[in-house]
């Protein structure tokens, strides 16, 4: 019995070890495996360096031959100016290494030396003069004809230097010089606006462009000057063609396009609300009512500080621009770095209004104001001209007119033909006007406070400062004299600003970068935007 159970004892443990044995030799003739823990497993997104824009009738790549806006915007990347203007409207150098104003009409520029063209020629003075005297040929059909409107003569100093010369002063003339410098090697001997060359212009900048057929393919310029911002996430763009806004909003909302800019108000009604993200930024457009400072009444500043607390901005921009304008308050966006952080306005207040005409001696009788000064009775009566063919100016001006209307100054609505228009701006024959312009984004401030503006205002002080900021690069200096004649306007309120437009850049959700438009540079830093 003893000797059995040690003959079973003995098989269990052999058996044992064969099975251990197998067991190790299974395992290591097995492939090595690595355990990845859950929290260690990572999603890899797929980072695409491209992105597609679209131009909408397209006209020419030809930066100053072009018509277009969307072509203007891209051109940006492609093509310099001398200077460019920042997201806070100062000027910086691009190609020109430094300016200088030499007295009233005339400007020396020096050239960056280490620029070279896409095509390997080198930026000279005659690259600048080229562009301008092309300029001066177009007149006014290249955008770019008023930036050189003042320019009487180009001479090249030596290769990298270039004096222009103009046939009167221009406040802040440097702006001016933002404009797109073209080869004059590349357009040797060739006819400038018909040549088959237009196609495919070469410039300095990021990104060259490398066909033009149904879309045109830019990708990044290897070989760019300026090495301390030439990293890129961005590798090319596809700028497509359409020949209608609806083909773009389709384009997007099929996901064929990545990127627009629009003007459209109405862009939910196109596109919907949700599946994108859009940055909204300042436009050009400036609507203001001028006061006629030769009218007896309005001459007076407490009649125009009443008003300009009577007014109600936030229901004209809500109701008759649907809250897609923006309330202005002075000429200077409010991204200029002459105007941040600095309050000018007046909100709608009608106890304010109420107590400084009482206390310059107007009496509120029978829903009606009145004074009597040097035994002449004064009545708050005056006309605003609109001219009739600008619908939203016509509302605006209804809903200003029921504003005072309510306070108890009448006004009558005087809807005139764009001739008649014209005549009372010309002639100044008017008591209050609504009126617009498209600002530049120089700070010039003459056409509204010199000599002879359209509300006939005089302020020596402001005169003064006109005169002295002209040639002032100081910023710091500068924006002290710019405080000063804001608080001039808030104290004088010789016009009140209303509102400008707003324009749109809209993006796919799958764009990713840090992305704030400006209306000098709508794409600015889309270097660094990809897909994903």
């Amino acid at each position: 019995m003893k000797s059995n159970a040690i003959k079973y004892i003995f098989i269990i443990i052999v058996a044992g070890l064969l099975i251990a044995a197998g067991y190790y030799i299974y395992h290591t003739q097995q492939p090595e495996q690595t355990k990845v823990l859950p929290e260690e497993i990572e999603e890899e997104i797929e980072v695409i360096t491209n992105l597609r824009i679209p131009v909408v009738a397209f006209d020419t790549i030809n930066p100053i031959l072009s018509k277009n806006q969307n072509i203007q915007d891209i051109s940006r990347l492609i093509y310099e100016p001398l200077l460019t203007i920042t997201s806070d409207h100062k000027i910086e150098l691009c190609l020109a290494k430094e300016w200088s104003k030499q007295n009233e009409t005339s400007y020396v520029v020096k050239l960056k030396e280490d620029v070279k063209w896409q095509d390997g020629h080198s930026l000279t003075a005659k690259d600048v003069q080229f562009t301008i005297d092309r300029l001066k040929e177009l007149g006014g059909n290249s955008i770019y004809s008023y930036n050189v409107e003042k320019v009487i003569g180009v001479e090249v100093i030596d290769n990298t230097t270039i004096k222009i010369n103009l046939n009167e002063e221009v406040p802040f003339f440097e702006y001016n010089l933002t404009f797109p410098i073209l080869s004059n090697v590349y357009y040797l001997n060739e006819d400038f606006v018909n040549t088959a060359k237009n196609s495919a212009p070469v410039g300095t900048g990021r990104f060259k462009i490398v066909s033009n057929d149904e879309r045109i393919i830019l990708q990044k310029n290897q070989t760019w000057w300026n090495r301390e911002k030439a990293e890129s996430k961005l590798e090319e763009i596809q700028i497509i063609k359409y020949q209608n806004m609806g083909e773009v909003y389709n384009a997007f909302k099929t996901g064929n396009i990545d990127v627009f800019t629009t003007k459209t108000l109405n862009l939910e009604d196109y596109i919907g609300t949700i599946g994108y993200h859009k940055k909204e930024y300042s436009g050009e457009s400036l609507d203001y009512l001028s006061f006629n400072h030769k009218n007896s009444v309005l001459a007076n500043v407490e009649v125009r500080k009443a008003i300009s607390y009577i007014i109600d901005k936030e229901n004209i921009v809500g109701t008759i621009y649907r809250g897609e304008y923006l309330i202005s308050n002075f000429p200077l966006e409010e991204e200029s770095y002459l105007y941040q952080d600095k309050k000018v306005g007046y909100e709608r207040n009608h106890e304010m209004a109420r107590t400084i005409l009482e206390q310059a001696g107007w009496i509120y009788n029978q829903k009606t104001w009145y004074r009597v000064k040097n035994y002449r009775t004064e009545r708050l009566r005056f006309d605003l001209i609109v001219n009739s063919s600008n619908e939203n100016r016509v509302q605006v001006a209804e809903n200003i007119r029921q504003a005072l209307s309510d306070f108890g100054i009448t006004i009558t609505v005087k809807k005139v033909s764009d001739a008649q228009y014209q005549s009372y701006l010309q002639n100044k024959n008017y008591d209050m006007m609504l009126t617009g312009v498209n600002r530049g984004i120089a700070p010039d401030l003459s056409s509204y406070f010199s000599q002879n503006n359209i509300a006939n205002f005089v302020n020596e002080e402001m005169l003064n400062l006109l005169d002295e900021v002209k040639n002032i690069r100081d910023e710091a200096v500068l924006k002290e004299k710019y405080n000063r004649m804001i608080e001039i306007y808030q104290e004088q309120i010789p016009y009140i600003f209303l509102y400008n437009n707003k324009q749109t850049l809209v993006c796919s959700p799958n764009v990713i970068g840090e992305i704030n438009p400006n209306r000098y540079n709508v794409y600015e830093g889309i270097e660094n935007w990809y897909r994903q």
